[in-house]
């Protein structure tokens, strides 16, 4: 059974930072594309940020320069560095890993920004 399980949402001041992690089981996770998505009320889910099974990086541009994505292959986990933490990026972060057909999703973790 595939299980990712998000970890490190909370609340956090305006430039604060936060580290999500995804631990993902029951894949070959080094064969993964990884992402994180968001969701914010009233709005679609959006990529923030993913990263190949190569390494290679995509970022949102409201992001870029504040967030970092990482992968450890060997823990299976996926990192989501945030800094410098802004009032829009309040939402529910999602982790996805997909392979081809395969695409499965986290059940969330809430980041809310507010002084």
């Amino acid at each position: 059974q595939v299980q990712l399980v998000e970890s490190g949402g909370g609340l956090v001041q305006p430039g604060g930072s936060l580290r999500l992690s995804c631990a993902g089981s029951g894949i070959i996770f080094g064969l993964y594309a990884m992402g994180w998505y968001r969701q914010a009320p009233g709005n679609e889910r959006e990529l923030v940020a993913s990263i190949t099974a190569g390494g290679g990086t995509n970022y949102a541009g409201s992001v870029k320069g504040r967030f970092t994505i990482s992968r450890d292959n060997l823990r299976g986990t996926v990192y989501l560095q945030m800094n410098s933490l802004k009032l829009e990026d309040t939402a529910v972060y999602y982790c996805n890993a997909r392979n081809g057909k395969n695409d499965y999703w986290g059940q969330g973790t809430q980041v809310t920004v507010s002084s």
